[in-house]
C-alpha cells in the first residue's frame, strides 16, 4: 500500500513584526496517510486543520518541514495534479448554473469537450443534482452548495481528495448525504483527508484520526483508541485540554 501523505515536521510560524509575539499555527506535524483510507483531522478553532491543508495545497509554505504527495515533494506543483480539493468557504460564481461551474474548472484543467461533458454529467448524478444542472448557484442551498463544491473537487478524477470542514453548517440529513458519499469515494479507490470537530461524523466514516490542538499533533489512529473508551466528546475535551498551555517560543 502506498503512502498518499506524509509530512515530516511540519511548522508554521506567522510573525507580524520583529517585537510582536510569533503565532504557531503548526508545529511539528509529522504523519502518513495510506492510499485508499478515509483520513480525519479533528481539532477545535485554530487547531491548523486549515492550515495543513494550505501548506499541502501549496497555497502556504511551511516555516519548516517537508511533506510529499504519493512520493513528490509538495514544493513541486506536480504533486497537487492527482488532488481534488474543497476549502472549508469556497468561492463559488454564484451567477453560474450548476452546469457552467463545472465545465470552467473543466477547461482550467484541460479537459477535452466530449469527455467533459461525460464527465460532468457523471459528477451530477453522483451527487445528486443532475435536475439542477440549470440552475444558477445564487439559488443553491448550503447543502447543495457543499455538493457542487465536491463535484469541482472530482472533475479531474483526482487519486487523493482533500475536504475541509465538509459537513460543517449542514442539518443531519445533509451530513447523511456527505458521509454517504466520502464513502462511495473510497469504495472507488480514492483516497479522502478531511477536517471536522463532529465527532459522530468522523466515528462513522474514518479509518484513522489525526487529534490537532494549538498545532499541536496528539496523537493518530483508530478515533476509540485516540481518545480512550466512554463517552467521544468528553475524551476528547479531556485530550485537548491535556494538550493546552504549550505556547509559542
Amino acid at each position: 500500500m502506498r503512502t498518499a501523505i506524509r509530512a515530516v515536521g511540519l511548522t508554521k510560524i506567522y510573525r507580524n513584526g520583529p517585537w510582536s509575539k510569533p503565532i504557531v499555527a503548526l508545529r511539528d506535524l509529522s504523519l502518513e496517510v495510506m492510499e485508499g483510507e478515509i483520513f480525519g483531522i479533528l481539532g477545535p478553532n485554530g487547531a491548523g486543520k486549515t492550515t495543513t491543508f494550505k501548506i499541502l495545497m501549496g497555497f502556504i509554505k511551511p516555516t519548516k518541514g517537508e511533506a510529499w504527495i504519493f512520493d513528490r515533494r509538495i514544493s513541486d506543483p506536480l504533486s497537487r495534479r492527482g488532488v481534488g480539493f474543497l476549502p472549508e468557504s469556497p468561492y463559488l460564481p454564484d451567477h453560474l448554473t450548476a452546469e457552467e461551474f463545472l465545465r470552467l474548472h473543466a477547461e482550467l484543467i484541460g479537459l477535452p469537450g466530449r469527455e467533459a461533458d461525460k464527465r460532468i454529467g457523471e459528477l451530477l448524478e453522483m451527487v445528486g443534482l443532475e435536475e439542477f444542472a440549470s440552475v444558477r448557484l445564487k439559488k443553491f442551498s448550503r447543502g447543495m452548495l457543499q455538493r457542487i463544491g465536491i463535484a469541482q473537487a472530482l472533475i479531474g478524477d483526482p487519486q487523493l481528495v482533500i475536504l475541509d470542514e465538509p459537513t460543517s453548517g449542514l442539518d443531519p440529513i445533509g451530513r447523511k448525504e456527505m458521509r454517504e458519499l466520502i464513502l462511495r469515494l473510497k469504495s472507488e479507490g480514492k483516497t479522502v483527508i478531511y477536517s471536522s470537530h463532529i465527532l459522530s461524523d468522523v466515528e462513522s466514516i474514518c479509518d484513522r484520526v489525526a487529534i490537532l490542538s494549538k498545532g499541536r499533533l496528539l496523537g493518530v489512529g483508530r478515533l476509540e483508541d485516540v481518545i480512550g473508551e466512554g463517552d467521544l466528546e468528553e475524551g476528547f475535551a479531556r485530550m485537548v485540554k491535556g494538550g493546552e498551555g504549550d505556547e509559542a517560543d
